[in-house]
């Protein structure tokens, strides 16, 4: 900001104001005009320059304190029930004075408790995510067909829905064993490293394709997990040319999946289902032989449940060159 005293000594110097006049030597104006000497404005010209020289924007409809509370919130999860105010800080990049504010000022509104040295979020959070849920027809009509799918095949079945770069459950049939995989309604995976994920990416225009692959983060979740975009370009060809996608253990090791589109859920747009096994359980050959015809059945059943409160969005031709089976 410029300055609106003479240097030590100097007196003004030629061509400056006094600060009714609001000028300084370089041109710049005092906080009254809000300029800076690379046309940059102060804050309350709402205006900076970003790293590489071009004026950066200020999307004044964004509430940043809003997006620091929800990052609060999010910071606690699966293994991390309880956390600290330090590990709060840590997991949200806030400053300890920060997250302490948040927390307490959630504390107050009744969505986190605390027993003055740790955080846990309680049970009022729930309405956050109920909101969205309760206004959903797709669980309501899918519900009865995955259980009988899931009777029917002994494991466990979900649909999900893309939301960003990862695929958000939305329905979850699980099967009755003792140990089951930590999977529950609004559970995020990476969208390329599932089956869900991998046959929604595949109905995508091609420019929010390229936008995704460019964009996403690649993380190898095991030896097998496809982390090059070239190869899963080809993989989403045969996944939108076949109709279905599977995944041989690429989100986590001994677990396969097998999923197909769902689409005329006008309250969610496109949707996939599917069934999930232990790879000690299904080989390759029966996931294929046994499971995914009686997957493509309920899911042509969903849909005609769908259709009957509404038109079927129509399947989106294939957008990728055909390359070998998808994995």
């Amino acid at each position: 900001m410029a300055n609106d005293s003479p240097e030590p000594g100097t007196g003004e110097t030629a061509g400056q104001r006094t600060p009714a006049g609001q000028r300084t030597p370089a041109g710049q104006r005092t906080p009254a005009g809000q300029r800076t000497p690379a046309g940059q404005r102060t804050p309350a010209g709402r205006r900076n320059v970003a790293p590489d020289g071009s004026l950066a924007t200020r999307n004044t409809d964004f509430v940043q304190s809003l997006d620091r509370g929800l990052a609060v919130i999010r910071a606690f999860g699966p293994e991390r029930e309880r956390l600290s105010l330090s590990e709060v800080a840590r997991a949200t990049g806030l400053t300890r004075a920060a997250a302490r504010r948040f927390l307490l000022t959630l504390v107050k509104l009744g969505y986190v408790r605390s027993d003055g040295r740790e955080f846990s979020l309680r049970p009022r959070v729930l309405e956050l995510g109920y909101a969205y849920l309760s206004g959903l027809t797709l669980p309501e009509v899918a519900a009865p067909h995955m259980e009988e799918l899931v009777a029917r095949l002994h494991e466990s079945s979900s649909i999900s829905v893309l939301d960003g770069d990862h695929i958000v459950y939305v329905v979850r049939v699980p099967t009755k064993r003792i140990m089951t995989v930590a999977i529950s309604v609004g559970t995020r995976f990476p969208a390329y490293a599932t089956s869900m994920g991998r046959v929604l990416l595949a109905a995508a225009s091609e420019d929010e394709l390229e936008r995704y692959l460019a964009e996403v983060t690649f993380e190898a979740f095991t030896r097998r997990t496809v982390t090059d975009p070239a190869r899963l370009r080809v993989i989403l060809g045969d996944v939108a040319r076949q109709g279905y996608a599977i995944v041989d253990q690429e989100l986590e090791e001994g677990l396969r999946a097998v999923a197909a589109p769902i689409r005329g859920a006008a309250d969610v747009g496109p949707a996939a289902i599917n069934v999930s096994a232990h790879a000690s359980r299904v080989s390759m050959a029966a996931l294929r032989a046994e499971i995914l015809p009686v997957l493509l059945q309920t899911a042509r059943q969903i849909e005609a449940d769908l259709q009957a409160q509404g038109p079927v969005q129509p399947a989106p031709a294939p957008r990728h060159p055909p390359g070998p089976a998808a994995r």
